[in-house]
């Protein structure tokens, strides 16, 4: 298949655990290129992600490098095939490239946990509350970027609402719902939304309180976007400068391990939602 130029998430998400695989099995590019009958540089545009593999060639070179991993082979062979061209395309030449690495990657997460501390959870956002915040950017945005994203945001939200519906875990500290992007009347409407989408089968919003001691995090939203077996899980940070997607073993655990301390500290749902009503009436 012919190289691909601009590989996406996925695409180098698989490369890079093809790589993974190979440095396990002691090869070198080298090694490996002899091993498999093909050239070092096609064994870097796999490693890549800009080269299309088939899910039988996965395989292959999974056997090539001793893997007895069934489960991730499996996982990793539903990776393969050419790029497919979803709706966040459309936004290529709109957006920066890491936001439409996010939008693949919630499309096909399994599961999504994240937390936040001062910023609603962006797919829990309403249009006017995404607005509000976009304005607040640094360096200031145009009028249209503002508007791009947010209905890229917008469309992001279908995973949580449309079709079979991805299971979603929101932990979202008591600051975040005092906010008050855009003014008493828009934060009246996102917590109205907030407590709309938490009455969803698949959607579990959990308020860290003021007051609770101790707080398990640098305050920066993250979020774990689970894949298809643990080793290909992905966490995303939120950082002034874009998203950062991590993948290696021991940030997974870490931040895996942030979440579930910050879950810990949180109220169960019923008191979640007592909090976010209380909120919304002192508006």
């Amino acid at each position: 298949m012919p190289p691909t130029s601009t590989p996406t998430l996925r695409q180098r998400r698989m490369g890079a655990e093809l790589r993974r695989l190979r440095e396990r099995a002691g090869l070198t590019v080298t090694g490996a290129a002899a091993l498999l009958g093909v050239n070092q540089g096609r064994v870097s545009m796999i490693e890549t992600g800009r080269s299309s593999l088939s899910a039988d060639r996965v395989r292959a070179l999974a056997r090539s490098y001793d893997c007895a991993d069934e489960r991730l082979v499996d996982a990793l062979a539903t990776m393969t095939g050419r790029r497919v061209r979803g709706w966040w395309e459309e936004y290529r030449d709109l957006l920066p490239a890491d936001l439409l690495d996010l939008a693949e990657l919630e499309h096909h997460a399994t599961a999504l946990r994240v937390a936040v501390t001062v910023h609603m959870p962006g797919l829990l956002q309403t249009t006017e509350h995404a607005r509000a915040v976009m304005r607040e950017a640094v360096p200031p945005l145009r009028s249209y970027e503002i508007e791009h994203r947010v209905s890229h945001r917008a469309k992001r939200q279908a995973v949580l609402f449309e079709g079979v519906a991805t299971p979603y875990t929101a932990i979202v500290h008591e600051a975040a719902l005092r906010m008050g992007f855009g003014g008493p009347e828009i934060s009246r409407a996102q917590l109205a939304h907030l407590l709309e989408a938490s009455d969803h089968p698949t959607i579990a919003v959990l308020v860290i309180p003021f007051g609770e001691a101790g707080f398990p995090a640098s305050g920066q939203p993250i979020t774990c976007a689970v894949g298809p077996e643990p080793g290909l899980d992905t966490v995303v940070l939120d950082t002034d400068h874009g998203c950062e997607f991590l993948d290696a073993e021991a940030q997974l655990q870490r931040y895996r391990s942030v979440l579930d301390r910050m879950e810990s500290r949180a109220l169960p749902a019923p008191k979640s939602r007592d909090l976010i009503q209380r909120i919304a009436q002192d508006l």
